[in-house]
């Protein structure tokens, strides 16, 4: 068997729903930053920031800085294929 324990991180990164909504918002605007995110979600900006720095950490999302605001995007054009498979295959 091979060590599935980075999978296993990834999926539970996923399996947090406002993380979800994050991903799932990600996949359909390019790049969002923290407040835009927090009024998508509908939480603090606080708590945005806290789950997208998560997803940064767990290599699901990344961060650019464009003067005083960060924007953040999905890691990859992987993530993106996996949350709308997911979501496709939720819908079923």
């Amino acid at each position: 068997m091979p060590d599935l324990s980075r999978l296993a991180k990834f999926l539970k990164a996923l399996a947090d729903e406002t993380r979800l909504k994050i991903t799932f918002a990600l996949t359909i605007e390019k790049r969002l930053c923290v407040c835009d995110v927090a009024a998508i979600i509908g939480m603090s900006t606080a708590t945005a920031s806290h789950h997208l720095r998560y997803l940064k950490e767990h290599g699901l999302a990344k961060s650019t800085r464009v003067g005083k605001l960060v924007y953040y995007s999905l890691a990859d054009d992987h993530v993106h294929q996996i949350v709308m498979i997911a979501y496709e295959h939720s819908k079923e």
